[in-house]
């Protein structure tokens, strides 16, 4: 994969300990202990790691003349939709008193932004359009004071910003995945499910457990009767993303607890996509899971250097869920109970790694998608210029 060209300074980590994990696979070791419980890594983290396309939801979570605000960890994005259908993006923070114009995770219909501290306005555009008690202000322009805005794109039903400038072209960014997910019509699909998760785990271990499936036979005894967890294949492809697809068991339609469907496969999807899983990490923060019959998302905010706050969300085809009697408990009541046993294991990892004696272990050989994600991070910690290559 390819990270655009930035200069930035090395992580606050050894750089003799980060090298390991840029060895050959089979060498490599995981990365540096500090690098999951320092808070001057995280720090460092959502300067360089986080500072450029970040996953903020769905969509269709902004209607045409709506607002939703997300936080994205350190602070929150401002997200509008005018009458025209134009989604933008913009910090969320009034220009007068830095006060959010709407709460994260908040989302409402509205004529205009109005900030619920002074009454502050602004148009759907950013534009300052009232600010009580400054009319007859000499030397005050509405014209300096519109919000400050962010890069936004819309791709295939999921909304990605770039906070803070650094990440550069987003076909880049996307590379060769966007031929992989573009059969799935993510745009097309509607959330009928969303649960929100806090897990007591660094962000980095919950991507490294999605990447593999060498725990699977230990705590997923559920998804090993309709997958078999020494199937598929990782991918190693342009773009700032790792993954990989796994088989459905024979007679199994679906990631589901007896393996059947309660909906319908997605219409353009080949022989071989309706028959495995595909498990994608968009880095750094979106984890795909691309079913034939649904789409799993879910959204990692880095909370704190032990804590992370992932929202999970379960799409489907619109005719399919908006049909009489649909209920995707089949989906989400399966992905409920797995997402809850990785949790409790990464959660068991993160307090494992506080043990002061605790040095970083080696990758099994199933576990190559783990190699191409710690790569890419420490590729970043060692401040390297230029395109890297994972």
């Amino acid at each position: 994969m390819t990270v655009t060209a930035a200069k930035v300074p090395p992580a606050p980590l050894d750089p003799t300990e980060v090298a390991l994990a840029l060895r050959p696979f089979g060498e490599a070791r995981m990365l540096p202990r500090a690098a999951y419980l320092e808070d001057v890594v995280l720090a460092w983290e959502r300067d360089h790691l986080f500072d450029g396309w970040l996953c903020v939801g769905r969509a269709e979570d902004v209607p045409v003349g709506g607002l939703a605000a997300e936080s994205l960890g350190g602070y929150g994005v401002l997200l509008t939709r005018d009458r025209d259908g134009e989604l933008r993006a913009f910090e969320n923070a009034c220009r007068h008193r830095g006060h959010e114009l709407l709460p994260c995770g908040g989302s409402a219909t509205a004529k205009a932004i109005v900030c619920p501290y002074h009454a502050w306005s602004y148009r759907f555009d950013g534009t300052l359009r009232g600010a009580p008690g400054f009319r007859r202000v000499p030397g005050f322009d509405p014209a300096d004071f519109s919000l400050r805005s962010l890069d936004v794109r819309e791709w295939h039903g999921w909304v990605f910003v770039d906070r803070a400038g650094g990440g550069g072209s987003f076909e880049e960014h996307i590379g060769a995945l966007e031929t992989i997910v573009a059969p799935y019509d993510g745009e097309a699909l509607v959330t009928p499910a969303v649960h929100e998760y806090d897990v007591a785990a660094n962000w980095k271990v919950l991507i490294e457990n999605f990447q593999e499936c060498y725990h699977c036979p230990m705590i997923h005894p559920e998804l090993c009767r309709v997958s078999p967890p020494e199937s598929g294949e990782n991918l190693e492809q342009d773009g700032d993303w790792v993954g990989g697809w796994m088989d459905l068991r024979a007679g199994a339609e679906t990631m589901s607890l007896d393996g059947r469907s309660g909906g319908t496969a997605i219409a353009r999807l080949d022989d071989h996509e309706r028959r495995t899983v595909m498990y994608v990490a968009v880095l750094p923060n979106l984890l795909l899971s691309l079913h034939p019959d649904y789409v799993m998302t879910h959204v990692l905010t880095p909370l704190a250097p032990d804590r992370t706050r992932v929202r999970c969300s379960w799409a489907f085809p619109r005719e399919v869920a908006e049909g009489a009697g649909f209920d995707p408990a089949y989906a989400v009541d399966f992905w409920d109970l797995t997402n809850r046993q990785d949790w409790a294991a990464c959660e068991s990892v993160q307090r494992g790694m506080r043990a002061p004696g605790y040095r970083p272990g080696p990758m099994a050989p199933s576990e190559d998608g783990v190699h191409h994600f710690v790569r890419f991070v420490a590729e970043a910690y060692l401040g390297r210029e230029g395109e890297r290559a994972v």
